[in-house]
């Protein structure tokens, strides 16, 4: 007699990529980080539109972008019933400015929660990189500081 597997728990942490996006879920999975820059008025953006968002044109590429970063703001949250946040609390969703000028959304890892500090430098790391090609997941950017106190936030899992 087999036994059946129950149901995989929804996932609310996992992109959902099209043919636009694919070439930034493609190049996180490389540990890279993509923006997209308008060749109309020469400014970034994120999230990846097909469009500028400030002049409308549609002559926008992909560019890598640096991966650094500085902290804008951010809340610990310590509560969140959706699968698998539940299992990660605490845990920091911040808004970052990349160093290329757009802001992004995000999660601050590998540093204490009391050492955050508005401003403070930042480098992208990607959730479980590598690891997603295997499991048919991709590769979420985080950041995490430079130069911080390790402690009690979560580890890139």
């Amino acid at each position: 007699m087999s036994a059946e597997r129950a149901p995989a728990a929804p996932r609310f942490d996992l992109p959902e990529p099209d043919a636009f996006t694919r070439p930034y879920w493609d190049a996180a999975a490389e540990g890279k980080l993509l923006i997209r820059r308008c060749a109309g008025c020469g400014r970034a953006h994120h999230f990846p539109r097909e469009f500028c968002p400030y002049c409308w044109s549609e002559d926008v590429g992909w560019e890598p972008a640096s991966g650094e970063a500085t902290l804008y703001t951010w809340s610990v949250v310590h509560r969140n019933d959706l699968p698998p946040f539940g299992s990660r609390v605490p845990y920091v969703a911040a808004v970052v400015d990349l160093a290329e000028g757009p802001r992004m959304m995000t999660e601050i890892v590998e540093c204490a929660h009391e050492a955050l500090r508005v401003g403070m430098r930042l480098t992208v790391t990607f959730r479980e990189a590598g690891a997603f090609r295997e499991a048919g997941e991709e590769a979420v950017p985080v950041f995490r500081p430079g130069r911080c106190q390790r402690g009690r936030s979560p580890r890139v899992r």
